[in-house]
């Protein structure tokens, strides 16, 4: 099974299917899975129909097409009741055969009579039928027709195979999916046709006879008076009853392989069955082989293509990873392009700033002037500025000329040294100026927050 692709739930459900049915041959359980999409329950359903004589689910309907049927003798394997084993009741003299001479030339000329009459019997009968005499029948239930001939031949054989219960075009379709062989018997009323009555009471009532049938063929059948059972003889053209016909799946076309005509022994019928199923079987495994490769094909390809949308989902997905790495490194560095923008803009507006509050910035007094103060600060860099204060300078003033120095930082604070306290801090004044407070802050002169001459005041850098 492995051998065959097949996956070990599938070979277990062969092997499930098998137990089930009795079916021998494991080829043939795993054709039938596969026709049903291993569906193992409607796989069995359809089994029990086929033994029943039901129409599978192929040909449900009443109202399916018949498959075209070719009817070639050149193409069929032929038997007759006058081939070895046959045996005809209807032409055979009743009564002892005579001993003398004149009893058995009697004898002699009543068979040749019989003979030639039941001979020109049927030459008539076929020219009045080319002539105009068997003019067509409406077939208005089909299925009808069949059910009733069944009823009625079990009624008066019980002992039979099972026949197909459904219509001839049924039949056909469900032979044709199945790959397996249709009996079509065509029925005569046995009372005026002694040869379908020993044919249906000895014959195909042998238990051997039955279980072939049942086991290798369907069955169908059918009486000629009938308008589906006229409709089929015309059909496959009969020339005695009882007729029994085997069609098979041939080059993907269907068939007549066999013909049975006329009256034979069970184990005669067993034989030419045999026959012609051993001389056709090759066409139907080259049918299951070929249907089989198609099936693999067709799961082959969907696995292909189930493997194929696999993959692109996963390079579908592997390309949208990479769109958002792609994208996480464009929004690093547009975030790293915003902060460089901001800190030059913050540059450039400290800049601008730079140059407007150098207006703002106090002369320096002289040396000598009253009130000047000496003011020595030390920068963060180590860098010490010197300059000189009116006292009644403010400490806004002192914080614009450190603003505008070029070497001060931009974010500072000022502090004394001991005691320490802090003369101005960006952050005290925001603070102060939510609070409205920032004006009073701010103007205080350098004498109000006690500054002397000679002080030293440390600038410290607030964004180190």
């Amino acid at each position: 099974m492995e051998a065959d692709g097949l996956t070990n739930e599938q070979t277990e459900k062969v092997l499930q299917f098998q137990d089930l049915t009795g079916i021998e041959d494991m080829n043939v359980c795993r054709d039938v899975l596969i026709r049903h999409q291993w569906d193992l329950e409607v796989a069995f359903q359809e089994q029990l129909n086929i033994r029943e004589g039901r129409p599978t689910m192929f040909a449900a309907s009443t109202d399916v097409r018949a498959p075209a049927v070719i009817n070639d003798r050149f193409l069929q394997q032929v038997f007759s009741a006058n081939m070895p084993g046959g045996r005809t009741v209807s032409r055979v003299p009743s009564g002892p055969i005579p001993r003398n001479f004149t009893g058995i030339l009697g004898y002699v000329i009543n068979f040749v009579f019989q003979y030639f009459y039941s001979t020109l019997t049927s030459i008539v009968s076929a020219f009045v039928n080319l002539g105009g005499g068997n003019e067509p029948r409406l077939v208005t239930d089909p299925l009808g027709d069949v059910m009733k001939f069944i009823r009625e031949y079990y009624e008066r054989y019980p002992e039979h195979p099972v026949f197909y219960q459904g219509t001839y075009a049924q039949a056909l379709n469900d032979a044709k999916q199945e790959l397996r062989f249709l009996i079509v018997y065509l029925h005569k009323d046995p009372a005026k046709n002694p040869d379908v009555d020993s044919f249906c009471r000895n014959t195909l009532s042998s238990r051997s006879v039955i279980d072939y049938i049942n086991t290798h063929t369907l069955l169908w059948g059918c009486d000629v008076t009938t308008p589906e059972g006229y409709r089929v003889m015309q059909s496959i053209t009969v020339r005695s009853y009882p007729l029994m016909v085997m069609i098979s799946l041939r080059a993907n076309r269907m068939m007549i392989v066999g013909r049975f005509e006329g009256d034979c022994t069970p184990e005669e019928l067993l034989r030419r069955l045999q026959s012609v199923t051993a001389a056709n079987e090759v066409w139907l495994s080259q049918a299951r082989a070929d249907r089989l490769e198609r099936n693999f094909t067709q799961t082959l390809r969907r696995q292909q293509d189930e493997a194929y949308e696999q993959s692109l989902l996963a390079d579908e997905e592997k390309e949208r990873q990479r769109q958002r790495e792609r994208d996480a490194v464009r929004q690093a560095e547009e975030a790293v392009e915003r902060a460089r923008r901001d800190v030059e803009l913050r540059k450039e507006e400290v800049a601008r700033q730079k140059i407007e509050l150098a207006t703002l910035v106090p002369s320096e007094p002289a040396v000598d002037a009253v009130g000047a103060i000496a003011v020595v600060f030390k920068l963060p860099s180590g860098t010490r500025l010197e300059r000189r204060f009116n006292q009644t300078d403010s400490v806004l003033d002192v914080y614009h000329y450190l603003f505008c120095h070029p070497a001060s930082p931009d974010q500072f604070e000022i502090t004394t040294n001991f005691p320490k306290r802090v003369l101005y801090s960006k952050a005290d004044v925001d603070a102060a100026e939510g609070a409205g407070a920032a004006n009073e802050t701010l103007n205080k002169s350098l004498q109000d927050v006690g500054l002397k001459n000679r002080e030293v005041l440390f600038v410290n850098d607030l964004e180190a």
